[in-house]
């Protein structure tokens, strides 16, 4: 029996990354799935290859009628919505802050926020009618942290990290939980995106970063988006029905502080600055 068994679920930016990792594990725990992306042919493919279980409609989150229009294929496909994971994203615009263009602003928080809150206020009214559901979004530790991602795209994950906390306190009276996850450094093709990549081009950057991300925190590998994939289960299911506003951090201790490794390192080399020996 799976975890998601007659579950009906949402998933933006579904065709690649963490989508994709979350799709089909959503799909192997008994959950029908609707892919949310503008990457028609891998949407398309993984539909194709999950079989009846799941389908692609393509969608930009920064526009109403396409968010919309997701939630309401899978009611209309499936029946219900059980669960909404806002999880399109990309870096967005980069550089220092006197060189930010105004539109690239635009663009960026109209993926990673009014994306989130356009899922937020289609999907609610559904579950809200049914009793319950579980509303999940893609945040990140650039959202609680500074120094972990461009400027822009921090400021608006932090706003989702917010918005949940805001929106959980509105839902949950009506039985509808509404978390975020925050992922620390995930090896997705997200980094290929970010230098101008796409397709093949940008999953070897994905690949490259499993080696570059593997030593920045105290579990030494990089993140996988089977690892954020696994707290979205947890967050979609049964399991963690008291859990509301929560902002689920899934970093291998990225952001926990400096590693004991470090701190020791830093007090060898003061003990033999000070001529104290080991």
């Amino acid at each position: 029996m799976g975890k998601l068994d007659g579950k009906v679920a949402v998933i933006t930016g579904g065709a690649s990354g963490i989508g994709d990792a979350t799709v089909r594990l959503f799909v192997a725990e008994g959950c029908r799935v609707v892919i949310a992306d503008v990457q028609d042919d891998r949407g398309a493919r993984l539909a194709e290859e999950l079989g009846k279980s799941a389908s692609y409609l393509h969608a930009d989150v920064s526009q109403e009628a396409h968010v919309s229009g997701a939630i309401a294929h899978a009611v209309s496909r499936f029946g219900r919505l059980d669960c909404l994971f806002n999880n399109a994203g990309a870096g967005g615009v980069v550089g220092p802050i006197e060189e930010i263009p105004a539109d690239g602003f635009d663009h960026t928080v109209g993926v990673l926020l009014r994306g989130v809150f356009l899922g937020m206020k289609h999907a609610a009214p559904i579950m809200k009618r049914q009793g319950g559901g579980s509303i999940i979004s893609t945040a990140s530790v650039a959202g609680l942290q500074a120094g972990y991602g461009p400027h822009v795209y921090s400021a608006a994950k932090a706003a989702v990290v917010h918005l949940t906390r805001s929106v959980a306190m509105e839902l949950g009276e009506s039985g509808v939980r509404v978390n975020c996850i925050c992922p620390g450094g995930i090896a997705t093709p997200i980094f290929g995106s970010a230098l101008g990549l796409a397709g093949p081009a940008a999953d070897r950057v994905a690949e490259l970063m499993k080696t570059l991300l593997a030593a920045r925190q105290p579990i030494q590998r990089a993140g996988l988006p089977e690892d954020i994939a696994r707290a979205a289960l947890w967050l979609a299911s049964e399991e963690s029905s008291f859990v509301n506003g929560h902002a689920l951090i899934v970093d291998g201790g990225l952001t926990g502080g400096r590693m004991w490794s470090v701190v020791q390192e830093q007090r060898q080399q003061l003990r033999a600055a000070l001529g104290l020996g080991d």
